[in-house]
């Protein structure tokens, strides 16, 4: 299961399931290339084929949207 965490433009964010044991990320989606970025400081881990402009602006978006998506990793990782 991939849980969708946020959806902007044609930026689809979310986790993948299996991989509770990294530290906090998200990975981002848009058209076939996927880029995964660090929850704590909003680096690039992985630019999985994005232009330099997208991964501007999915670092941006990142940034302002770090709460909410660290509190969704916290939750669908971590439930209590």
């Amino acid at each position: 299961m991939s849980p969708t965490v946020y959806r902007e433009g044609p930026f689809l964010f979310f986790f993948y399931s299996h991989e509770s044991r990294e530290p906090p990320h998200v990975h981002v989606e848009r058209d076939d290339a996927i880029a995964k970025l660090w929850l704590h400081d909003g680096s690039i881990a992985d630019a999985g084929g994005l232009s330099a402009r997208d991964l501007q602006r999915v670092t941006a978006i990142v940034m302002v949207q770090r709460d909410p998506f660290l509190e969704a990793w916290h939750e669908h990782f971590d439930p209590a």
